[in-house]
């Protein structure tokens, strides 16, 4: 190594973002275990790296005892003495033992370790970037698919939208922008792994905050949310502004915000439903587009019985029972739907 190894570490270094103090720390470390294996020594040693002039010297350290029991790791007094008459026992004595060739060797290994610093360093800023963005959304090109899984590249790095994680009929093509949720960042040997989701509920939330102003202040606060991807969501707001109406708000003018989202998922439907603490309220309003006559909500049991018109029966039950199904998630009450003719026998 030499004085432009040097500098051109500290440059490496600045770029990069890591210390290069760490960096030498880390040479130091290689330096002692690539003199080990090259020279087969038993000895203690240290590496020491001149900061200016790049020159690598390699020491053998011993303790100063009594008596020598092990030769590679221990110097009598007496030895001792005859280099410095200040030691004493139990100090350390430090002998230069740099082999000719050793230039070369640290140079190697140097670089090597230089290379992997670097690659380390680059997926911790990775990780710690992405690692604060957990449950947010992010937008991406679809790069590549294999085994069923979607390659997204984010810019710095590629995330991947396994299978479990696309919605139901939709289409990933090479090139597409897309928008997905961050579910989780592992840390694992090749490099940060990004889990991304499409058909997450957090999804919609973020989409809304994104969309809606008085979300993002507030003044409009997302209180659940029930959905299965691709077909159906249902989102229940509430305003801490009675000025303001969470759902108008959450639809915009001439529905133009929610239609985004709409688009952003594909033609997935969504109910906006405004939020009450009251569970009959709530309840009649989850089962949205059904138009309700009555809610009889058992707090004990945590189960509502409704009454609908007859013909609002199957609208309130859903297809395949999705509209029921996605209120009991909303709310988190059970929901026992009866027809105006079954609960009154009319």
């Amino acid at each position: 190594m030499n004085g432009e190894f040097l500098q051109a570490l500290e440059q490496i270094a600045k770029e990069k973002g890591i210390s290069k103090e760490l960096l030498i720390d880390a040479i130091d470390v290689a330096l002692v275990s690539a003199f080990k294996k090259n020279f087969g020594t038993s000895q203690n040693v240290k590496v020491q790296i001149n900061r200016e002039t790049g020159e690598v010297d390699v020491y053998a350290l011993k303790t100063v005892v009594e008596e020598v029991d092990n030769e590679f790791m221990q110097i009598s007094l007496q030895d001792a003495k005859a280099i410095d008459k200040n030691y004493e026992a139990g100090n350390v004595v430090e002998t230069k033992v740099t082999p000719k060739n050793f230039g070369r060797i640290a140079a190697q290994t140097a670089k090597q370790v230089v290379v992997q610093r670097i690659r380390e360093a680059e997926r911790g800023i990775i990780f710690d970037e992405y690692i604060s963005r957990e449950n947010e959304i992010v937008t991406g090109l679809v790069q590549r698919k294999e085994k069923n899984s979607v390659f997204i590249d984010l810019g710095k790095t590629e995330a991947i939208l396994g299978p479990g994680e696309q919605t139901p009929n939709e289409v990933y093509n090479i090139g597409d922008r897309i928008k997905t949720y961050i579910v989780e960042v592992k840390k694992t040997t090749k490099g940060p792994q990004i889990i991304l989701s499409r058909t997450h509920p957090g999804l919609v939330k973020r989409l809304f905050e994104l969309e809606v102003p008085e979300i993002q202040s507030g003044i409009v606060e997302i209180k659940s949310i029930a959905r299965e991807a691709g077909s159906r969501t249902k989102i229940a707001v509430y305003s801490h502004d009675e000025n303001i109406d969470p759902v108008g708000a959450c639809v915009g003018q001439r529905g133009h915000r929610v239609q985004v989202i709409v688009d952003e998922l594909k033609g997935e439907k969504i109910d906006i439903i405004q939020w009450s603490n009251d569970p009959e309220i709530f309840v009649g309003s989850a089962l949205s587009p059904a138009k309700v006559i009555e809610v009889f909500a058992d707090k004990e049991t945590n189960a509502a019985r409704v009454v609908v018109g007859d013909s609002q029966l199957s609208l309130a039950i859903g297809k395949e029972g999705q509209n029921a199904r996605l209120a009991a998630k909303l709310t988190g009450w059970k929901i026992d739907i009866k027809s105006q003719s079954q609960a009154y026998g009319i």
